[in-house]
């Protein structure tokens, strides 16, 4: 019987799950609720909100199976509320999400359960954090508890840096509610890995590891972005680490969550830091993370809806590394002045050339407008993914694609992926 499936959401993450979903042996239709332009192409789209949760609750009872893409429904307890109505939903319940919502709470939930991570402190006045600058100093990572798009983390170089941005922080200037809890932590160095792990709460499936690039221009610098691009498989994830990382890090989460009465099924993002005490958590997130999303799912094979569906349902049957071939990167076209501010209306060129090269062109910022041009609707628009049977392959397809994509100001990294092409293998 073939799986009728909804995905929750608007962005490139979503528009990848609709794409690798409707490549599955065992789907039906796979449609999209508010979805975007790309994947208006594969499915059907519903103009229903991800904030709409009457709405959403109401559209989902056709489904045989609701992905949640973004973070904040899923914190608000949207997947709570589907499972009452006998929805099978991937994606936590509030209980679960907290490991996204609130940083301090999953700096918590890993002092209790053992996972590595840095050492941290909790502040909720300006004289805490006073006190633990004194006594840290500088380089210090500020970071509001919670939810702020990608963009509250702060890696202080100076003092004065930690300062201004615990007082953007704490006095809400900067992220409002997320921002009144503050986590300081210090800072680890190495590099970062973004590791996927579909889960019923008890058995797991690893997905190829990724990197992302989160700085909006080469060389990694200037400000935070939600990604500028990403690939798989990371060549730093050996197996050894791989072993290290289930042993140390995903089974004691896990058997953690069970062991604090939390059923979680859905996706664990864990993001690494491998430094030279081995690899540690910097971050949970309790979804696709994005745009690493675009990079892993057309690498992966096996019938990812079956997966997603027996996770849901709480009896997930799947690999325990899932197969993969080759490599994949993803190249970001994005507005003039990402992330500061992001252009909408501008309209947007090549998209058919692109993609008769054999590069997937995944839609992140894209709308139509009155009269059905494709025009840009937020500062990451499009993501160009080359696949290859190696990276160096993979990357110069993802950047003869990125190339083709034409609108007023578009800008894209030029260096995706090259400490990867440079760097000698982990261990």
């Amino acid at each position: 019987m073939s799986t009728r499936i909804l995905v929750i959401g608007s962005g490139g993450r979503e528009h990848a799950l609709v794409w690798a979903l409707a490549r599955a042996a065992s789907t039906g239709a796979v449609d999209a609720a508010p979805g975007n332009p790309g994947t208006a192409r594969l499915g059907t789209n519903h103009p229903v909100g991800v904030g709409d949760r009457e709405g959403l609750l109401a559209l989902a009872r056709d489904y045989d199976l609701v992905v949640v893409g973004p973070e904040v429904p899923l914190v608000e307890g949207l997947a709570d509320a589907l499972r009452a109505d006998g929805v099978a939903v991937f994606g936590p319940g509030a209980d679960g999400a907290r490991l996204e919502g609130s940083k301090a709470f999953a700096k918590e939930f890993m002092a209790r359960h053992g996972v590595p991570t840095a050492r941290h402190v909790t502040v909720r006045t300006r004289a805490e954090a006073d006190a633990v600058l004194a006594e840290w100093g500088a380089p210090i990572v500020v970071k509001a508890s919670g939810l702020a798009a990608g963009k509250g983390v702060t890696v202080a170089e100076t003092r004065a840096e930690a300062e201004a941005a615990l007082g953007a922080a704490l006095s809400g200037a900067a992220f409002g509610e997320a921002g009144e809890t503050v986590v300081l932590e210090e800072r680890m160095t190495g590099e970062e890995v973004s590791l996927f792990v579909i889960t019923d709460g008890t058995r797991f499936t690893l997905l190829p590891a990724a990197q992302d690039h989160k700085r909006a221009f080469d060389g990694d610098r200037g400000p935070n972005t939600g990604g500028m691009g990403a690939y798989a498989p990371t060549p730093l994830f050996d197996d050894d680490l791989r072993d290290t990382v289930v042993r140390t890090i995903v089974e004691p989460t896990l058997a953690g969550l069970r062991a604090d009465g939390i059923d979680y099924r859905g996706l664990l993002y864990v993001g690494l830091m491998l430094t030279p005490d081995g690899p540690k958590v910097v971050e949970y997130n309790v979804r696709f993370g994005d745009p690493e999303t675009q990079a892993v799912l057309p690498l992966v094979d096996g019938d990812l809806a079956t997966w997603l569906l027996g996770a849901a349902r709480g009896r997930l049957d799947a690999p325990r590394i899932a197969p993969f071939h080759g490599a994949a990167a993803v190249v970001g076209a994005a507005t003039r002045d990402y992330p500061t501010s992001s252009e909408k209306g501008l309209p947007i060129a090549g998209v058919e050339e692109a993609e008769g090269t054999g590069v997937l062109v995944f839609h992140a910022g894209t709308a139509l407008d009155p009269v059905g041009r494709l025009v840009t609707a937020g500062g990451r628009v499009l993501g160009a993914v080359g696949r290859a049977d190696d990276l160096p392959a993979a990357l110069r397809n993802a950047y003869a694609g990125v190339e083709r994509l034409e609108f007023d100001g578009v800008r894209h990294r030029t260096d995706i992926g090259r400490r990867a092409l440079r760097a000698p293998s982990h261990g």
